[in-house]
């Protein structure tokens, strides 16, 4: 399994037009075939950071994932929200299991 962790800092003035591109952007990840979970978070202690873990079954559905028209979109739009560098991370998972709490 493949892990992705992406935190994406926005621009306030632009927070509303980011916020809806990640939710079409999450919906439709989604969607496709490989991506075992993807989902989009604003950060607790900063509204306007978006944190993204998105879970693919392999490299290969990361690859399609990267080449779709709504991945791409959001990708064009982005220069204009940020307001500084976004980090992303890469795990490489050999297994997961649910936690008891």
């Amino acid at each position: 399994m493949l892990v992705i962790h992406a935190t994406f800092p926005v621009d306030p003035d632009h927070r509303d037009e980011a916020l809806e591109l990640v939710q079409d952007l999450a919906e439709s990840s989604r969607e496709e075939d490989g991506v075992v979970d993807y989902r989009v978070a604003t950060d607790a202690e900063d509204p306007n950071v978006f944190r993204f873990f998105e879970r693919y079954e392999n490299e290969a559905a990361f690859g399609v994932h990267a080449e779709t028209d709504h991945f791409e979109a959001f990708e064009d739009a982005l220069p204009e929200l940020l307001s500084g560098d976004p980090e992303v991370t890469r795990f490489d998972v050999e297994s997961a299991s649910p936690v008891e709490l």
